[in-house]
C-alpha cells in the first residue's frame, strides 16, 4: 500500500513541477488508484501485484469512500460560497461595476458587511485630520475598503525622518505635501474613490468643513488639535474616532455625545502638564505602532459606517505593545463637560 501512496504522491509532484491544472494531477492520481482497484477484482488471490499493493480490495474501497467524501464535500463548499457571493451580487450590482464587486468580494461575503455594507461604504465621507503616523494607515485601509469620499486636511510636509513609520509617503516624495502625496498612493490602491486632499492648518474656521463629512477620524500629535477637532467634532454633530500613541503604547476611542457617548475632552478634561505626555518627536516611537492604532482606527471606522459589531462609543482601548497588553476602560459623559455637557 504504501507503494501505492508514494507513486500517487510522485504523480502530484511532479504535476506540480510541470505546473498541470490541479484537475490534471487528479485525474493522474484518480487513474493510479483505478488501476490498483482493478488488478485486486481480476487477478487471484496470492498473485504478486495483489500481494504488493496490500492484497486485499477492501482497503482500498474504504480509501476511495473517504476520498470522494472528501471531494463532495469540497465541492458542496464551493457551490454554496458562489451561491452566496451570487445572491449578495444582484443587491450591489446596480451601484458596482464587475472590477469593484471582484475587489469588495470579501467585504460582500461577511455577513455583518454585505451588499448593503459596502454600498454605505461606497456613500460614505470620512474626513481624517493629519496624514502622518496614524493617518497612513487609516488613509491606505479607508481606501481600499471603499469608503467614497475621503477628505485628508494636514499643513506639514513629507519629511526623511517621517518614513521610519509614515508608511504612505515615499522617499521620492520628500518635501511633497503630506496631503498630496497621500493622495497618490490612496489612487494607486483604489481608482473608484474620491480623494479630497486640504493642505492647511486645522482652525476653527474648518467648522463648516466638518459638516460636510459623516465621521471624523483624528490623527494628530499634539492636545491643542485634539481638543480642537473634538469641539468641531461635537459642534457638527458628527462622531469622532481618536487615537493616539508615544513610545511603545496607543490608545484609541470613539466619541460621539451626539448619540449619548462622551466626548474627548470627557475623558481628558485638561492637557497635562508639559513633559508629562512627550510627542513622539520629544520621545521617539516604535516603527510598526501607528500601523496596528491607525488599523484600529480604521476598522472601527467601517464599523461606524456599517453598523458592524460593537464600536468603541463610551469606552477607551489601551494598548501597550512593548509587554502585548490590551485594556479597554469604560468612559461616560460629564455633565460639566465645557464642550458637551449639559451644564456648560
Amino acid at each position: 500500500m504504501g507503494l501505492v501512496l508514494g507513486l500517487a504522491l510522485l504523480i502530484w509532484l511532479v504535476g506540480g513541477w510541470a505546473r498541470l491544472p490541479v484537475r490534471t494531477r487528479f485525474i493522474g492520481v484518480a487513474g493510479l488508484f483505478l488501476a490498483v482497484l482493478a488488478e485486486h477484482l481480476l487477478l487471484a488471490d496470492g498473485h504478486p501485484l495483489r500481494v504488493a499493493t496490500g492484497g486485499s480490495a477492501f482497503a482500498w474501497l474504504a480509501l476511495g469512500v473517504v476520498a470522494a467524501l472528501v471531494l463532495a464535500y469540497r465541492q458542496v463548499l464551493r457551490r454554496l460560497r458562489a451561491r452566496s457571493v451570487t445572491a449578495a451580487a444582484p443587491a450591489v450590482s446596480d451601484r458596482f461595476r464587475p472590477v469593484e464587486l471582484d475587489r469588495y468580494s470579501r467585504h460582500i461575503m461577511l455577513r455583518e458587511i454585505g451588499g448593503p455594507g459596502q454600498q454605505a461604504l461606497q456613500g460614505a465621507r470620512v474626513l481624517v485630520v493629519g496624514a502622518g503616523g496614524l493617518g497612513s494607515p487609516v488613509l491606505l485601509y479607508l481606501a481600499g475598503a471603499g469608503v467614497g469620499t475621503i477628505g485628508v486636511i494636514d499643513d506639514d510636509v513629507v519629511d526623511n525622518s517621517n518614513l521610519q513609520r509614515q508608511v504612505i509617503h515615499t522617499d521620492a516624495r520628500i518635501g511633497m505635501p503630506k496631503v498630496f502625496s497621500a493622495e497618490l498612493q490612496m489612487r494607486a490602491l483604489n481608482p473608484f474613490i474620491t480623494v479630497l486632499p486640504y493642505h492647511r492648518r486645522l482652525t476653527e474656521a474648518e467648522a463648516p468643513l466638518f459638516a460636510d463629512y459623516d465621521l471624523i477620524l483624528d490623527g494628530s500629535d499634539n492636545f491643542d488639535t485634539r481638543y480642537l477637532v473634538n469641539r468641531l467634532a461635537v459642534s457638527a454633530g458628527k462622531p469622532l474616532i481618536s487615537a493616539a500613541i508615544t513610545q511603545w503604547e496607543g490608545q484609541i476611542g470613539l466619541y460621539d455625545p451626539a448619540r449619548g457617548g462622551p466626548c474627548y475632552q470627557c475623558l481628558f478634561p485638561e492637557r497635562p502638564a508639559p513633559g508629562l505626555v512627550p510627542s513622539c518627536a520629544e520621545a521617539g516611537v516604535v516603527a510598526p505602532l501607528p500601523g496596528v492604532i491607525g488599523a484600529m482606527m480604521a476598522l472601527e471606522a467601517v464599523k461606524v459606517v456599517t453598523g458592524a459589531g460593537q464600536g468603541l462609543r463610551g469606552r477607551l482601548l489601551i494598548y501597550d505593545g512593548l509587554y502585548a497588553d490590551v485594556r479597554v476602560i469604560g468612559a461616560e459623559r460629564r455633565e460639566e463637560c465645557p464642550v458637551c455637557g449639559v451644564k456648560h
